[in-house]
């Protein structure tokens, strides 16, 4: 990460944390509110029902990957000559799958929905109306796609930041008027969250018009731009089915063997989790455009090296904001929650981990699109981590334990982490055995050295000051044992360079 064009990452990266901070605090504390104001029923059987949409709409994934993927792409190789035909193609896509999506919602989603889900009959109704609301939503958020990659592709993350600070901002308003509301709050919070996609969507068609001449909307039919994307797409659809399979299929089978309290634990556990991840996500959005651009450039070394920095990067940024969470779960859920639900503190930790694993994979995701080549990728990883729902339903028939569906989703992520490095080394020439010494071995060996000091230093029944003393203990602790496992010298010396300007920033700053 220490080329000229780290500087444009490390802004980006920036921008990104102003929005993911705002995001992270917003939506915690709407979280908190929406759960006193649904309770544990209605606010489990929201999100399983939501989440079921979303199952439905893997296909999105798929598109959003597709999308992002040729932009990038033709602004590194072509300098964005074909952005205004990618971007018609990319609409046209995105129109024909969101009513494809809306259909097999209304028909076999319906169905299941209202048959098959663990629904308390008096809250069916509402839930029903939700679940159409969803649909909706959803169905906007699928032709916001092509309008939001527009602006990753050319790295505006500050527009996109503001966007989605003004997304969240929408989102907590329809929370506060929740409250107030006298009518049903299940199906009512469903229509609000709707209308925030639509103000959303105008917005980013808005900015995108007035900034990118490409975004005109153009009538004509490039067959072969459609083949192209539409093949990408179809074997991307493959992998965003298994990962949405792994995530809200196991979320429907903790539905019927549990219910949908235990569901509640795991949308709390998700949601935490996903905070985290917020973090990891912005660096990442900062680093794609220049993963796919320099592949397109044919500088494959810088490529190369870029993604096996990024994944260590990655794991240690998680790591660090992780590992007080997983020691001090319990006292972090009291906090946020006046009553956790059950099995929130278990799966919130299982889930970190599964996580962890998997923030060493997003860069070689992105790796593996950028070449266009993914038909062998999305067959071996898409099939491993499809074989997580059946193997949950095989567990949890056999020892009926909700964590088992957590503990499948780690080995297959392992798994599936090893079987990218194998795959990516004959698409790109990567080096795996390079990848398992320099990033690998530092990610094990700080994680068990901070994790085992971390541990011996927890303060048992922490709470006020000593929870908060026994918090910092733990991110410094683990941040010095980054510095002096984790990183090489070059990147040590980096450190220190950017650590010292940006002090004397601030000193200047403050003194003036």
């Amino acid at each position: 990460m220490l080329a000229s064009n780290h500087k444009r990452i490390l802004r980006n990266t920036a921008m990104l944390y102003m929005r993911m901070l705002l995001a992270m605090a917003v939506g915690l504390y709407t979280s908190r509110v929406v759960l006193e104001v649904l309770g544990i029923e209605d606010f489990g059987t929201y999100h399983v029902v939501a989440g079921f949409v979303a199952l439905l709409g893997f296909m999105q994934g798929a598109m959003t990957t597709a999308t992002q993927r040729y932009f990038a792409f033709d602004l590194g190789q072509n300098e964005g000559s074909n952005l205004r035909s990618l971007f018609n193609t990319s609409l046209q896509i995105h129109a024909l799958m969101a009513m494809c999506i809306a259909l097999l919602a209304e028909t076999a989603g319906y169905w299941f929905v209202s048959t098959q889900l663990t629904i308390p009959p008096d809250r069916l109704d509402a839930a029903l109306t939700a679940y159409h609301l969803s649909i909706a939503a959803f169905a906007v958020s699928v032709m916001t796609v092509p309008l939001t990659a527009m602006l990753m592709a050319n790295e505006r993350m500050g527009l996109f930041a503001l966007m989605s600070m003004t997304d969240v901002l929408l989102k907590l308003v329809a929370v506060l008027l929740l409250s107030y509301l006298a009518s049903d709050k299940l199906s009512t919070y469903a229509a609000l969250l709707l209308g925030v996609a639509l103000i959303s969507f105008s917005g980013y068609l808005l900015i995108n018009h007035t900034l990118f001449p490409a975004v005109r909307l153009q009538w004509g039919w490039d067959g072969e731009r459609f083949r192209s994307m539409l093949g990408f797409t179809a074997w991307s659809t493959w992998g965003n089915l298994a990962a949405a399979m792994s995530g809200h299929g196991n979320n429907v089978l903790l539905n019927i063997f549990f219910g949908p309290a235990v569901n509640a634990g795991r949308s709390i556990a998700s949601q935490a989790n996903g905070a985290l991840n917020q973090f990891v996500s912005n660096v990442q959005a900062a680093i794609n455009p220049q993963i796919i651009k320099q592949y397109a450039a044919g500088q494959h070394q810088q490529m190369h090296e870029l993604v096996q920095k990024a994944s260590k990067y990655n794991f240690f940024l998680l790591l660090t904001l992780a590992m007080p969470v997983l020691l001090y779960t319990e006292q972090l859920l009291g906090i946020w929650l006046a009553a956790p639900p059950e099995y929130a503190a278990v799966f919130l930790r299982l889930t970190i981990i599964a996580s962890l694993i998997e923030s060493l994979s997003r860069p070689m995701m992105t790796l593996a699109q950028a070449t266009g080549k993914i038909r062998l990728y999305q067959t071996v990883v898409g099939g491993l981590l499809l074989c997580n729902v059946p193997l949950s339903f095989l567990a949890l028939t056999i020892w009926q334990k909700p964590t088992l569906v957590l503990w499948t989703s780690i080995i297959f992520e392992a798994t599936a982490l090893f079987a990218r490095l194998i795959i990516l080394r004959r698409l790109t020439g990567m080096a795996v055995v390079r990848y398992l010494k320099l990033t690998i071995s530092r990610v094990i060996m700080v994680s068990s050295t901070a994790g085992t000091i971390n541990y011996l230093m927890v303060f048992e029944s922490a709470s006020g000051l000593t929870l908060f003393l026994g918090l910092l203990i733990n991110v410094t602790s683990t941040i010095i044992t980054i510095y002096l496992l984790g990183l090489d010298n070059l990147e040590k010396k980096y450190l220190s360079k950017i650590t010292t300007k940006s002090c004397r920033k601030f000193f200047n700053f403050s003194t003036n």
